[in-house]
């Protein structure tokens, strides 16, 4: 298969998005969140910071590719525009990212502009670094989609009587429940930091012990239970289905969760070294893109006929690619 140049942009910029999560992530794990002040969009008052401390280049360099990530959809969405006719579902998938990249863009600015960075340790950051996740695993999966539906795949069909459907949706729920928990045992970790793993189980089964550390010990359990049942679906699915694509992205999809299990371990024996954090969240990201894809493949339907509406459910379709 020959990918359009439309096409390899897109998966262009969901992987610099992945790039940009990732530093991010950085910025949290290494307190640097700060590092521009309570300034946006400008750090520290000035288009081009002349502060020469680590966390103030590792805040700017995080704006900076997070600005890059903003045009990179924008493009996309104005690529789009002019590439496919009126009602096409890249021009749909394409103009729903952007609408989740602006909403990214307008989280980030209010963790700055309310001070929910560095040592913050409130309820309110907690609850805003839930909402970014649930926002940038959004926006990763309709960036995933567009790039889906621009290399050849067919419309999605959503039959809300179809038994699939609804398991597929009960598993992108539950690694969004997942990746929300992650995020703040993430961030209990960062702020929590302990010597010891004696000393951190001694932390989590304190009543004494802030929120953040009595949360993570609900995120292994949550990540056994949601890792099951995706392995579960996914395997009773392929069984099921005559899609070869759904197969060999469902057998990736598993192995990427047997992996991120191990990674989880090892990161809970490691005290949770920021190298490791950064592994963690990258495989996170890639059972979601892989859960998507697998949920997209499974759910697509055989033709490319447009918008259908009867009894039977709902066919998001629109016109092939020209």
């Amino acid at each position: 298969m020959q990918l359009s140049r439309f096409a390899k942009y897109s998966w262009f910029v969901l992987a610099f998005n992945i790039g940009v999560i990732l530093w991010g992530a950085y910025v949290r794990a290494t307190g640097s969140g700060a590092g521009c002040g309570s300034h946006w969009p400008l750090c520290n008052g000035e288009v081009i910071p002349k502060s020469q401390q680590i966390e103030t280049l590792i805040e700017f360099t995080h704006r900076a590719t997070s600005g890059i990530a903003f045009l990179l959809v924008l493009g996309m969405l104005i690529w789009a525009w002019r590439e496919f006719p009126r009602r096409h579902r890249i021009r749909l998938g394409a103009l729903i990212s952007m609408v989740f990249m602006i909403t990214e863009a307008l989280v980030g600015a209010g963790l700055v502009l309310l001070e929910l960075v560095a040592e913050n340790a409130s309820m309110a950051r907690a609850f805003s670094v839930s909402i970014h996740l649930v926002n940038t695993f959004l926006l990763l999966a309709f960036i995933t989609v567009t790039a889906w539906w621009a290399s050849g795949g067919n419309a999605v069909r959503l039959k809300f009587g179809e038994t699939n459907l609804w398991l597929l949706l009960i598993g992108l729920l539950g690694v969004i429940i997942l990746g929300m928990s992650g995020a703040l045992t993430a961030l209990g970790d960062t702020l929590f930091p302990v010597t010891s793993l004696e000393e951190g189980l001694r932390q989590d089964f304190s009543p004494a012990a802030h929120f953040l550390i009595r949360l993570r010990i609900f995120h292994p359990t949550i990540a056994v239970i949601v890792s099951l049942y995706i392995i579960l679906i996914i395997n009773w699915i392929s069984n099921k289905t005559k899609k070869e694509g759904s197969k060999i992205i469902g057998r990736v999809t598993i192995l990427i969760v047997l992996l991120q299990l191990l990674a989880g371990l090892i990161n809970v024996v490691l005290l949770a070294p920021v190298w490791l954090q950064l592994v963690h969240l990258l495989l996170a990201d890639l059972i979601w893109i892989g859960l998507v894809l697998f949920s997209a493949n499974t759910l697509s339907s055989e033709s490319d006929d447009v918008f259908v509406e009867d009894h039977s459910g709902v066919e998001a379709a629109m016109s092939t690619p020209s």
